[in-house]
């Protein structure tokens, strides 16, 4: 990775009233991450605040019934706030706070990452501004409460789709008009350098815990580490201290929706193209125009139409395998989750379990594949309830 490009892929196509605040996060970035007390103050926000290291579960009952691989479950659902994205946004608000910001804005989709957002700000005393589609505060209405419990405000996105790209469109244009004190609290790998490098190194706390606690486990490196892919920060963070080791496969499952031969899809891999979209070169979902398309899935923190620079670089060099999966496999692989292993994933997370579904019986019994669980599923009970034509909410 060279200036914030992974082959084609990433720099900064923003405008130049952005130009000086990512500069500044830049510099402030490439001195705090070799800085050893800014490393010590994050690890033990980490650990004593967080929660970390998550654990790896061997989940015994899935693996016997499906009849196949040996699964492992990296359970970033028992992080604080309950998903992966505590991570990345200690490590930022950490950073904010050294930079001398007081403000914190996001943008969010399912919520999770405008949580964490104001779960640091609350921590750190920072005020703090999350703005999320309206679609995604109906879809999402408990996070929305638990937001603006510990303090933050929280804007309904109307523009648009209004789901998680018009968040981001907004959190942007809301940087752009006050520099000075607020720090944008990315939550993906994905926007103008430095935030995918940024992002990634914040989450690879993941991969270095799955490569120590597989060892421990079984003496050897797993044949498959496995995650949901939206912008991709799970993803990435599960894969990067594997990218080396050409023997794991990495498999990212993207939302595929209502089917990738459909436009109700958010799959990016499998149906977009190049373009340049919120200050980074990837691989978007486009129309025949070029514009970007209006994309779907029944999970609010994947239905972005673009993914993170890296991962389109992987998928460039066949490191990495994006795959599809649709709204019924997920929900499928929700239930059957929860009724094998008793553990309600996040429903992002049961596009990866879908897929882990699929290919384990088909692999021998000595192979390893690890899932990562990104988040916990509490947050979509009463939308997959709705899906099988339940309503909790009465």
């Amino acid at each position: 990775m060279k200036n914030g490009r992974f082959g084609i892929h990433g720099g900064q196509y923003i405008p130049e009233t952005l130009m000086n605040a990512v500069i500044e996060l830049e510099k402030a970035y490439n001195f705090y991450k070799n800085d050893k007390n800014f490393n010590k103050e994050l690890n033990t926000l980490f650990n004593e605040y967080a929660g970390r290291p998550s654990r790896l579960y061997f989940a015994e009952k899935m693996t016997n019934d499906l009849g196949g691989a040996k699964i492992y479950l990296k359970r970033e659902d028992l992080n604080h706030t309950g998903a992966h994205k505590i991570n990345n946004v200690l490590g930022q608000a950490l950073l904010a706070k050294k930079m001398g910001k007081t403000r914190l804005i996001a943008e969010t989709g399912a919520g999770q990452h405008g949580v964490a957002t104001a779960t640091a700000a609350a921590l750190m005393g920072m005020e703090c501004v999350v703005f999320m589609g309206e679609e995604d505060t109906i879809r999402q209405a408990l996070n929305v409460y638990r937001m603006r419990l510990m303090g933050a405000k929280v804007i309904p996105v109307t523009s648009g789709t209004a789901t998680l790209k018009d968040a981001v469109s907004e959190a942007m244009r809301e940087w752009t008009n006050r520099i000075d004190d607020t720090h944008y609290c990315l939550g993906s790998v994905m926007g103008p350098h430095p935030f995918p490098t940024m992002v990634r190194d914040f989450q690879a706390v993941i991969s270095k815990e799955i490569k120590e606690q597989i060892l421990e486990k079984e003496g050897r490196l797993p044949d498959a580490v496995i995650a949901c892919v939206g912008g991709g920060s799970n993803a990435i963070g599960s894969f990067y201290h594997f990218i080396d080791d050409k023997n794991v496969k990495l498999i990212g499952c993207e939302a595929a929706g209502r089917g990738i031969d459909t436009l109700e899809t958010a799959a990016t891999i499998n149906t977009g193209r190049l373009g340049i979209f919120h200050g980074m070169k990837s691989y978007f979902c486009q129309d025949k125009y070029g514009q970007i398309a209006p994309v779907y899935s029944i999970s609010a923190g994947l239905d972005y139409p673009g993914i993170g620079p890296e991962h389109a670089y992987l998928h460039d060099i066949s490191r990495a395998e994006y795959v599809a999966v649709t709204d019924e496999e997920a929900v499928c692989a929700f239930e059957y989750l929860a009724r094998t292993e008793g553990i309600i994933p996040a429903i992002e997370s049961a596009h990866a379990v879908a897929h882990a579904m699929k290919i384990a019986p088909k692999m021998d019994k000595y192979k390893i594949i690890v899932i990562t669980i990104s988040g916990r599923g509490d947050k979509d009970c009463a939308a997959i309830a709705r899906y099988r034509g339940e309503n909790i909410n009465e």
